[in-house]
């Protein structure tokens, strides 16, 4: 079933159901696409994926998240993200862009006040993360059309599509969230009002791009945190997107506070489908097609994942780093399951403070290595990679690595 191809309501097809799901690429050059980008994301077309997700492009300045990311705000990168979008469509690919806005997730080496639903900090990020200043309500309609103007964009340099980042903590996942959106306006307080920002976003870029071009979301199941968004109303905002026909919906879960994705038990681990208990819920409010991100390493578990019905393509991330033809692999049958250990100093000290963030800065130095046309390094020191960041980046450098 893994091979077999899926068409999406607007007649796109995915040759099959691997979704390469987003990571952080940190390989932007002066804001825009890289020549290392450009390869990275055709080796990956060449390796077989049916959908390709870029990792978040930022929609606005106020929006990055990191020095290296991508931003694009307008046309001025026209011709590289064409040669982008090329690379990664070769070989019957899909390629969606991910577009964001990383709210009061952006750090003090980026943007010195942050911006956000309502002014609440986070949690232990001081010296890192600084208190965020709350948007106005012009802001937040001038930040939905940053949103749209990068989706046509990116339909014009002729990615397949778009996804609207409304998980992990950023700005639109703060807007869902009781605990982080306090405000008091039409944008807060009830959940027709905090998902009104999601809604109106993906409304606006509909209307703005072609009828071929898809138009996904990835959202959280839960922010596992207290007070925050729940499984409960992640359902009810999964049903609303259904019934205004999105293109797709990929589930995952999290944020920086409570980072599920970067953080799960060994034995969630071991189980491979971190959400495949949500995907059942979300079944049964909507036959929008559905993609549970998170976990899934054996092609065993990519089937029985498939077969149950629950969801339509299988997100993967990570192995993509270091096996970047997985998916040629597993229709030839030479895939190994990939075995991605923890990336550890072996101080506990050390490993408590920057396990996940080293985590990141390690699958990163990976995608950079392919990006260079170089083979993935597994044996690549956890040692060297935390003292690399540091060299370049100081101690902000470990808070500035997401998923």
């Amino acid at each position: 079933m893994l091979f077999t191809p899926f068409t999406f309501p607007n007649g796109k097809t995915a040759k099959n159901r691997i979704f390469k799901s987003a990571m952080e690429e940190q390989l932007a050059q002066n804001d825009q696409p890289s020549e290392k980008l450009v390869r990275l994301y055709g080796t990956w077309a060449q390796g077989g994926a049916g959908v390709l997700v870029t990792g978040n492009v930022m929609v606005a300045e106020s929006g990055k998240g990191s020095i290296n990311d991508v931003m694009i705000s307008d046309d001025r990168g026209l011709e590289m993200l064409k040669k982008w979008a090329k690379a990664g469509t070769q070989n019957d690919t899909l390629l969606i862009m991910q577009i964001n806005h990383a709210g009061k997730q952006s750090p003090a080496v980026v943007n010195k006040t942050p911006l956000a639903p309502s002014a609440v900090p986070l949690v232990g990020m001081d010296g890192f993360i600084n208190p965020p200043r709350e948007l106005t309500a012009d802001e937040i309609n001038g930040l939905i059309q940053q949103f749209v103007q990068t989706a046509k964009i990116a339909e014009q340099a002729g990615f397949s599509g778009v996804q609207i980042h409304a998980a992990h903590g950023y700005l639109i996942s703060q807007f869902l969230s009781p605990h982080h959106n306090r405000r008091q306006d039409q944008w807060g307080g009830s959940l027709e009002n905090r998902m009104r920002f999601l809604l109106e976003t993906y409304t606006a870029i509909r209307a703005a791009v072609g009828k071929d071009f898809l138009v996904g979301v990835k959202l959280n199941s839960a922010d596992f945190q207290k007070g925050g968004f729940d499984e409960s109303e992640s359902v009810q905002v999964v049903q609303k997107l259904s019934e205004m026909g999105i293109d797709f919906i990929e589930v995952s879960g999290g944020n920086y506070e409570s980072p599920q994705m970067l953080a799960a038990k060994d034995s969630t681990r071991k189980r491979e489908a971190f959400f495949i208990d949500y995907a059942e819920k979300a079944r049964a409010v909507s036959q929008v097609p559905l993609i549970i991100t998170g976990g899934f390493r054996s092609q065993n578990a990519m089937e029985d994942a498939l077969s149950s019905g629950h969801l339509d393509l299988v997100g993967v991330a990570r192995p993509f780093a270091l096996v970047p033809d997985l998916a040629n692999k597993m229709q030839n049958g030479t895939y190994q399951t990939v075995q991605t250990d923890r990336i550890q100093t072996g101080v506990a000290l050390v490993d408590k403070k920057a396990g996940a963030m080293l985590e990141m800065n390690w699958y990163m130095t990976q995608m950079d290595l392919i990006g260079q046309s170089k083979q993935p390094n597994l044996k690549l020191s956890a040692w060297k990679v935390l003292l690399k960041t540091l060299w370049e980046n100081g101690k902000a450098g470990l808070s500035t690595g997401r998923a």
